[in-house]
């Protein structure tokens, strides 16, 4: 939630989307951003720890974050259009 709203464009409101769906097995959550999405240079780091591209912050988090959802055995994931927003995906095995 936190890197959505920082990636925000200072020249329209920020939109954040939170969806969940019950899938056949599976819980996928999806965090959807109207941002300025991840540039090619930087897609193959964004889960690497320290990891940042903002003045300030440590660039843990989304290593972390994903290290947590594999131990469980989930996965993580990003589509990304740049200039028009990044969703990031969360899929976890259902517990019922």
């Amino acid at each position: 939630m936190i890197n959505a709203i920082q990636s925000g464009d200072s020249k329209k409101p920020i939109s954040i989307e939170i969806k969940m769906e019950l899938l056949e097995g599976e819980i996928r959550i999806s965090i959807a951003d109207n941002g300025l999405g991840i540039p090619d240079d930087n897609f193959n780091k964004v889960f690497l720890p320290n990891f940042t591209t903002k003045s300030s912050g440590s660039g843990i988090g989304l290593a972390v974050a994903k290290r947590g959802i594999e131990h469980a055995g989930g996965e993580i994931w990003f589509e990304t259009e740049v200039n028009k927003g990044t969703t990031f995906f969360i899929e976890l095995k259902r517990l019922d």
